[in-house]
């Protein structure tokens, strides 16, 4: 079952990163600059995220 809550709400993480962080670079008007550092941000969220969700299973599988 904690698997389960974990998945599910690691998921919604995800999803809200990619909603928010990936929109305004896909569809803002700004310059490139200022998308490009909006990308890199969001791929070093990405990673974080991903990382914790690996340690905090392998810590709950132990």
């Amino acid at each position: 079952m904690k698997k389960f809550l974990i998945n599910i709400a690691f998921l919604a993480l995800i999803l809200i990163i990619t909603f928010f962080g990936l929109g305004p670079v896909l569809f803002a008007d700004g310059s490139k600059v200022e998308r490009t550092l909006t990308f890199v941000f969001v791929l070093i969220l990405y990673v974080l995220v991903i990382s914790l969700y690996n340690k905090l299973l392998h810590y709950i599988n132990r």
